[in-house]
Order: structure tokens, then C-alpha cells, then sequence
């Protein structure tokens, strides 16, 4: 999205009556932010282009207000690059908190959404008493390992336990903390397909327990596959709970039957690729039409990988490097891709060696729109878009939320009963 059209969706909102201050309060930001932007003193971030069309769907204020029409708060916990922050952008949420404790990590999310709410690094040691109030809890946390062994002993000891006994020393730990004493209206946590059957099923035990015993939230969790979004194979738990029920259900999630192909996130060498000005030619050389050589393996790697490969086959193991072709869903792009892309291979010819996907080709495989900014290096970008969400997937989710969060603020402000509007 280009400034003009920044400005022009900035302008459409002011026309529609929306103060500086609650598209500041909607967007996460001060009012004197938004009052630079209409200046041009400072560029408006191009990842509020979801906040900014949402507030053009909402109705118009009627005066007074301290935040649009329906709108929700949500804080952002491991927050990595931000996407699943997109996901619950674009269906009218604004985030109040960042946590993030990775410094690339929090430069690409600062260059894409320039926070001026508290952004902060390591969540453990940080005061519950300073997490702002917030409608909806987000986190992609990593999973620690623990266990429950030794529960029942303790009982028969008198000792505590409870969550602060059976996760502590995890990060899962300080989750439960924040929602235990912020008691937000929702939660979104999402982690590998592998957390459910993690140490025979008890690690998954423990947090259910935790969500649905210990903090009374109604849980209900789905793994969902990327590819039905992106050319990706990519399963995530996806676990969301509410404070009361709400009729939440998974029935209504869209998911596309067949997803796209992998010539759907390819530099086009045909004249069409989009020319992105945060990219130049950084990864694509738009005058001789060509993905930049750099990504095409060496011949000392190419060698290495299929003499890998062969042995392992000999040897009657699976392991070796995947070659995508234009028709391929891939398989999971991983944080150590940047080491040498074994898993995903893009095939360039029978006399040629294969490529890497460039790091905006690996935004895409996430989901993440061309505007997105890529302001690290590659190694940084590899291990940023391997950690990440499919955003997609999580903007579903969220979409299939929203009406539940809403019932529920509904409630909490002027005790209208929790039946759930009519999902479209």
C-alpha cells in the first residue's frame, strides 16, 4: 500500500466523523501520531491498512466516544512479527500491549505496525500489575516441557499446586498468570500440532486443566492445517476460551477445500511481479526478470544435499530435502531455513540447481500481504517467517471469534443476554 493510499483511508475515516483520538485508541497509538500523519510530518505504517478499512465498516460515532462501534482491545504476547496480530486486526481489534523479547523480531514488528503503545521485551519478570486491561489475550507461546507427574503426591502432602504448581518454570506459566488476574473476556493461544500428544498427552492435560479447571474459561481447541490458505503444509493447535459460554463453535470455520499452489507465491518472471519500493531489487531483479542468483544453491551445497539425501534412501530412511515444483504444496517452512532451505527446494530446471524461496516469497507462503516490510537480514527474515503464523488461518479464527467477544463486552456493559448474532 503506498502513502497515498494511506493518507486517502486516513482521510475517508476522518470524512466518516471518527476523531484523531479514537482512530489513535483503535489503532494503538497516540492521537498526536495520527495528527503527524494527516500532516505528512511522519509516514502512517502500512500494516494499519485492516484497522483503518474496519473503521470505515463500522458506523459512524455518535460523538463523545472514547472508541469506535464494536471495536475490542487485545494484547499481543510473544508477539514475534506480528501475525497474529493481523489476524485480529482486520476484524476490528486494536492491540493495547506488546510483548516480544526477540530484538530483530521487535524491529520488523516496529517498522511494520510503529507501536506507541508499551512495547515490552521478556513478559516473565514484567509487573501483572502494569499489563493493561484488555478484551482478548493473544500468544503464540513456546511450549516448555512439564508434566504432571508428582500432582498427586504433593496432595497427599499438603503442598500447593493447582497451575502454579504444575506449570511454573514454563512459559505457559506466566499465560496463566496474566489471565488469572486480568480475567480478559477471551483468549487465543496457538503452538505445534505436537503440544497434544507432548509427554503422552500430559502436557496438553495440564494446560487444559489450567484453562478450564483452574481459571474457568470454556476451551475449545482445533488443528488446523495452513495449506488450506497457503501452499504450505503447516498444522497448528490453535487453543481459544472464553470467561462465560457463549455458544462458541468450530462448525462455522471456513476453510477453503483445495489451497493454493506454489506458483501462487513465486516472483513472476513474466513482467508481473508487483514492484515493491521497501524491496528494490533485494530479492528480485525486475530489469532482467530473474529471482537475484544469490538464492540458487552452490554446487558444493547442491552436491552436499543430494549425497545426503542418497544415503539416507540407502539406508532406508525418509530424510533429505524436499523439492517444491510450481504445483507443490510445501512442507513446513522451519526457523533454520536460512542454514540450507533442505526442506523447501524450488525447482528451476532438470540442468539447473534449485533455489530458495526469498525471504518475501516466504512472507507469502505465511500469508503476510506484499506491503509487509522486511527490514532484517535474510538469516533474520528466514527465522522470523519460520517462527511465525499463517496468517490467514489465525484471521479466520479470529473471524469466527468476534461475535463471541462481542456478546461478551455486550454483556459486561449493559447486561444484554449471551446469544450470539448470526454469523455471515
Amino acid at each position: 500500500m503506498t502513502q497515498a493510499l494511506s493518507l486517502q483511508l486516513l482521510k475517508h475515516v476522518r470524512d466518516r466523523g471518527f476523531t484523531q483520538k479514537q482512530i489513535a485508541e483503535h489503532v494503538g497509538m497516540d492521537p498526536k501520531t495520527v495528527r503527524r500523519w494527516e500532516k505528512g510530518e511522519t509516514r502512517c505504517p502500512t500494516m494499519l491498512e485492516a484497522s483503518l478499512r474496519n473503521l470505515l465498516l463500522q458506523a459512524a460515532p455518535l460523538g463523545g466516544g472514547t472508541q469506535a462501534q464494536d471495536g475490542f482491545s487485545f494484547i499481543d504476547l510473544f508477539a514475534g512479527i506480528g501475525g497474529i496480530r493481523m489476524g485480529f486486526e482486520s476484524h476490528g481489534g486494536h492491540c493495547a500491549f506488546t510483548s516480544e523479547w526477540n530484538d530483530f523480531s521487535k524491529k520488523t514488528y516496529l517498522e511494520n505496525f510503529g507501536d506507541r503503545h508499551p512495547f515490552v521485551g521478556d513478559i516473565v519478570p514484567f509487573p501483572l500489575e502494569d499489563v493493561p486491561d484488555h478484551d482478548v489475550l493473544l500468544g503464540g507461546f513456546p511450549c516448555q516441557p512439564f508434566s504432571i507427574a508428582g500432582v498427586s503426591k504433593k496432595n497427599s502432602l499438603g503442598r500447593p499446586h493447582g497451575f502454579e504448581c504444575t506449570t511454573q518454570g514454563t512459559l505457559f506459566f506466566n499465560v496463566a498468570q496474566i489471565i488469572a488476574a486480568k480475567r480478559p473476556k477471551a483468549f487465543l493461544l496457538e503452538n505445534v500440532k505436537n503440544l497434544v500428544s507432548h509427554d503422552k498427552g500430559n502436557t496438553f492435560k495440564v494446560i487444559q486443566e489450567t484453562l478450564r479447571d483452574e481459571l474457568g474459561y470454556d476451551v475449545h481447541y482445533k488443528v488446523i492445517d495452513g495449506a488450506h490458505f497457503t501452499p504450505q503444509h503447516r498444522e497448528r493447535i490453535i487453543i481459544v476460551g472464553f470467561r462465560e459460554k457463549t455458544g462458541f463453535s468450530w462448525d462455522n470455520l471456513q476453510l477453503p477445500a483445495e489451497g493454493p499452489r506454489l506458483a501462487s507465491i513465486l516472483h513472476k518472471t513474466d513482467g508481473s511481479e508487483p514492484v515493491l519500493p521497501h524491496d528494490a531489487d533485494r530479492f528480485f531483479n525486475h530489469e532482467k526478470r530473474i529471482v537475484q542468483p544469490k538464492y540458487t544453491l552452490t554446487p558444493k551445497l547442491w552436491d552436499y544435499l543430494q549425497a545426503y539425501a542418497e544415503k539416507h534412501r540407502a539406508a532406508g530412511n525418509g530424510f533429505g530435502f524436499g523439492m517444491a515444483y510450481p504445483d507443490s504444496v510445501t512442507r513446513t517452512l522451519s526457523a533454520r531455513y536460512h542454514k540450507d532451505g533442505s526442506e523447501i527446494l524450488v525447482y528451476q530446471g532438470k540442468s539447473k540447481r534449485p533455489r530458495r524461496l526469498t525471504p518475501r516469497e516466504c512472507a507469502r507462503l505465511m500469508g503476510f500481504p506484499d506491503e509487509f516490510r522486511i527490514p532484517v537480514s535474510d538469516t533474520q527474515a528466514y527465522r522470523q517467517f519460520g517462527n511465525s503464523v499463517v496468517m490467514p488461518v489465525i484471521r479466520e479464527v479470529a473471524r469466527l471469534m468476534v461475535p463471541s467477544i462481542q456478546a461478551l463486552i455486550a454483556h459486561e456493559r449493559d447486561g444484554t443476554p449471551l446469544t450470539l448474532p448470526l454469523f455471515t
